[in-house]
């Protein structure tokens, strides 16, 4: 079946994006967050006579699923993209849209509402070819990825799809793997007193000293290692700390908060055994020395065999539009394929060509969006049949 592109169309869907601010309020107090832009997918899918639901995880926060239903039977797909951005800060024109040399500019152009116009595109090809799919097909745009993922979770929750493609920007490579992150606070315990008394005080940030050096032996260890084919070693950085209360006294805690970037086939467990190792050695060294360790936000890595149905189904698509076999990368970003394939969801990643995502400067390929647009709907002809 011959399927085309409708390119004018593509380009005007992504301008018009652009152009609605939908920066992520949890990150900018005052941004618009997705209810204006999730009105304007709704409409547009609604006007591709799929079936439409409008979804708040959390109120003012808005997502949109559209469903190209199926006569039965088939895989089922989803295409699923975000529609929240980072901040504007630094940027003379955000909102523009402005198009040269093939690329256009503006937040979000790149991260990712050029996927998400791609999605949209690629489902009115479908249904503008009369094609007839066994399975159904998903496009879902949804809200805060940049923040908790909040959007994506309650998808989940509502509709069961067989594989998913999120169009997270890959530079229209296959994205089979991407790093998780476990945040962690460790907390060393001191006894407060003034200055003058060092026979009563214990200093928490002395301690903390000697922490940060043995964890810092672990950071070079970890880095060290010969690391996941595609996403390589797992790394961590000391990201925050904080003790002490004034200049002439003993610090009665210190808390630092770590971030362990883990590779897939790595578990939270595991890494806060390696930090509370740290503990108790320093702890058996000086029996002064308290400390704790505590894990307080984590995010799974995801992984995909090459062997799954929608990684041949991808790669066939791609290898017939761009006609050369697509690479295989790893990403070292978290992303929301790791929710879908948690959830039994066999996932995988490809997004256009582009630069700047959380930049000043940010821009997508068209020709890039048009080929992702082609990619999605031949991947849909062969999967949901």
């Amino acid at each position: 079946m011959s399927i085309s592109i409708d390119r004018e169309y593509l380009i005007q869907t992504l301008t018009d994006l652009v152009r609605i601010e939908s920066i992520n309020p949890t990150l900018v107090p005052g941004g618009a967050g997705e209810v204006n832009i999730a009105a304007y997918i709704a409409q547009a899918l609604s006007n591709l006579n799929l079936e439409v639901a409008t979804h708040e995880p959390v109120p003012g926060r808005a997502g949109v699923v559209g469903i190209l239903k199926g006569s039965g039977g088939g895989r089922s797909l989803m295409l699923n993209g975000h529609v929240d951005t980072v901040g504007v800060e630094g940027m003379p024109d955000p909102f523009s849209a402005e198009i040269r040399d093939g690329k256009l500019y503006g937040r979000g152009a790149f991260d990712m509402k050029g996927s998400v116009a791609a999605c949209i595109t690629a489902v009115k090809s479908l249904v503008e070819a009369g094609t007839s799919l066994s399975g159904n097909v998903l496009v879902a745009a949804v809200a805060d990825e940049e923040y908790a993922s909040l959007g994506t979770a309650n998808v989940i929750e509502r509709y069961k799809v067989d594989g998913a493609i999120v169009t997270e920007p890959t530079q229209m490579k296959v994205c089979l793997a991407h790093k998780g992150f476990v945040w962690l606070e460790v907390e060393t315990i001191g006894r407060a007193a003034h200055g003058s008394r060092f026979d009563e005080g214990i200093d928490a940030n002395m301690r903390m000293g000697r922490f940060l050096a043995e964890l810092d032996k672990l950071e070079q260890n970890l880095r060290a290692q010969a690391g996941h084919p595609l996403v390589g070693p797992p790394s961590l950085h000391a990201a925050m700390i904080n003790g002490g209360t004034e200049l002439s006294a003993y610090a009665a805690n210190c808390r630092l908060k770590i971030e362990r970037r883990t590779i897939p086939g790595e578990t939270e467990t595991q890494v806060i055994g390696e930090i509370q190792s740290i503990i108790d050695r320093l702890t058996a060294a000086d029996p002064t020395f308290k400390a704790t360790v505590e894990s307080i936000f984590v995010r799974n890595p995801f992984e995909v065999s090459a062997d799954a149905g929608i990684v041949q189904a991808v790669e066939q698509a791609t290898t017939q539009v761009l006609g050369t076999p697509p690479d295989r990368i790893g990403e070292t970003y978290w992303a929301d394929a790791a929710l879908l394939s948690e959830a039994g969801v066999e996932t995988l990643m490809i997004g256009p060509i582009g630069t700047g995502a959380h930049a000043k400067e940010e821009w997508v390929d068209l020709q890039s969006m048009a080929d992702l647009a082609l990619i999605l709907a031949q991947t849909a002809l062969d999967y949901c049949r």
